[in-house]
């Protein structure tokens, strides 16, 4: 019999992708950037595209028309920050930076989440004039998954964010 694993103090539980906002929430969600009004900006914990991130919203609502008119405006408009930030970041840190793109999509996760896609000319041109879930599974591959070396465009995402919020 194997003992149970405990859990380092000062690291995140391992299921925290089980429940990521209230994970956020808990302050155990590593990928979060910064709590925007409607909910979490977080980084996504794959980068096949540098730099992509995501809009937790931190209430109870699968679709956007499930929120009140003025709530889907707050939720929207943190989008676009969060989007600008990451066009400030990216565009700083990559000179073939071009463009973000957005989604709000739902059919995988059924809680309203916002996507931020950067884009890039060095994308492989059958790939970059369409969605990026055209990528398939090569999105999920592990050299893309978010680590250490993404440090520096994490933390300069967080410092945009701090500037299109403050």
């Amino acid at each position: 019999m194997q003992p149970e694993k405990q859990d380092v103090p000062g690291t995140p539980p391992e299921n925290w992708k089980e429940d990521p906002v209230g994970s956020a929430e808990r302050g155990e969600n590593p990928t979060v950037l910064h709590r925007m009004n409607t909910g979490w900006a977080v980084i996504g914990y794959t980068q096949h595209l540098p730099g992509y991130c995501l809009l937790l919203y931190a209430g109870t609502a699968d679709h956007l028309t499930d929120l009140p008119r003025p709530e889907r405006t707050a939720f929207l408009d943190d989008l676009a920050l969060l989007g600008e930030a990451v066009q400030q970041a990216c565009s700083d840190l990559d000179p073939a930076f071009t463009r973000i793109n957005y989604e709000i999509l739902g059919n995988s996760w059924n809680h309203l989440h916002g996507h931020v896609h950067p884009r890039y000319r060095w994308e492989p041109p059958e790939l970059l004039h369409g969605p990026v879930w055209r990528y398939g599974r090569e999105r999920d591959a592990p050299r893309h998954e978010l680590g250490p070396r993404h440090d520096p465009l994490r933390a300069r995402i967080t410092e945009a964010l701090l500037s299109v919020t403050g």
